[in-house]
C-alpha cells in the first residue's frame, strides 16, 4: 500500500487545500499520516469554511472532515516522524503555513527527503509553496533553483492584504510567496489565464491554490503510479 505524510499548519490551513487531497488520496487507498509542527491539532482558516467565501457545500464538507477525521484530530509530532517511510509528502497551503510549516526545519528536511533519489514525491499547494524559498540542498543551493513552479501569485495576494501587508485578521504577512520563490531561483508561472494550475518538475508537484487542489492530488497519484 502506498503511503503519504501530510504536514499541516497549526496556524491556519486552507480547508479545500488539505481536505480535497486527503480525501482523494484516501479514496485511492493511500495510507495517510497527518503531522503538525508541535503535534497539536491543526487549525483551519476561518475564511476557508465561510460559506460566503467558499460556498455552503465546500464549507460543510471541510468542517465535517476537519472535526471528525481522527488523523487531523490526533496528529503526529512532525519531528518524531521519519519522512523516509512514506512514498509522498504533502504540504497543504493556507496563509498559516508562512508562520509555522514553511519555517520548520523538520518540514524542510521532509521536503528534501521526498524529492531526493528516485522513490519519493512531494506535493506542495498554494502558500505552502513558500517553503521552497527556505529549503536548501546540502551544498547550500536552493531546492527550487531552476525548477518550474506554480503557487499563490502576487496578483491574488494584493486582493487580500492591505497596503501594510496586514491580513483581514490583523496578522502581518511576513512575505509574499511568489517574490521569495523567484528570488530563490524558481521558474514561476501561476498560469493566471487558466482555471487551474498544477506543475510537475521531477518528483515535485506544485499547485496554485484551492481550485487546483483536486487536480494536484490526482496528478500526485499518477506520479506515484496509484490507480
Amino acid at each position: 500500500m502506498s503511503s503519504a505524510l501530510f504536514i499541516v499548519s497549526e496556524a491556519g490551513y486552507w480547508g479545500e487545500e488539505c481536505i480535497e487531497p486527503l480525501t482523494t488520496l484516501d479514496a485511492a487507498g493511500v495510507d495517510i499520516t497527518v503531522a503538525t509542527p508541535t503535534g497539536e491539532k491543526p487549525m483551519v482558516d476561518d475564511r476557508s469554511v465561510d460559506p460566503d467565501e467558499v460556498g455552503e457545500e465546500m464549507a460543510e464538507h471541510v468542517l465535517d472532515v476537519h472535526e471528525n477525521d481522527e488523523r487531523l484530530n490526533d496528529p503526529e509530532l512532525l519531528g518524531a516522524v521519519d519522512p523516509r517511510e512514506y512514498d509522498a509528502v504533502v504540504f497543504p497551503g493556507g496563509h498559516g503555513t508562512e508562520w509555522d510549516v514553511n519555517q520548520d526545519r523538520h518540514a524542510r528536511q521532509a521536503l528534501l527527503t521526498a524529492v531526493a533519489g528516485d522513490e519519493g514525491h512531494a506535493m506542495v499547494v498554494c502558500h505552502a509553496v513558500g517553503i521552497l524559498a527556505f529549503t536548501r540542498e546540502a551544498d547550500g543551493s536552493f531546492l527550487v533553483e531552476g525548477r518550474e513552479i506554480t503557487g499563490f501569485p502576487n496578483e491574488w495576494e494584493e486582493g487580500i492584504v492591505d497596503e501594510n501587508d496586514l491580513m483581514p485578521d490583523g496578522r502581518k504577512l511576513p512575505y509574499w510567496v511568489e517574490d521569495e520563490v523567484v528570488a530563490a531561483g524558481g521558474i514561476w508561472d501561476a498560469e493566471l489565464d487558466q482555471d487551474t494550475s498544477v506543475t510537475v518538475d521531477g518528483d515535485l508537484v506544485t499547485a496554485r491554490g484551492p481550485g487546483s487542489s483536486t487536480e494536484a492530488a490526482e496528478t500526485l497519484l499518477a506520479e506515484m503510479d496509484v490507480e
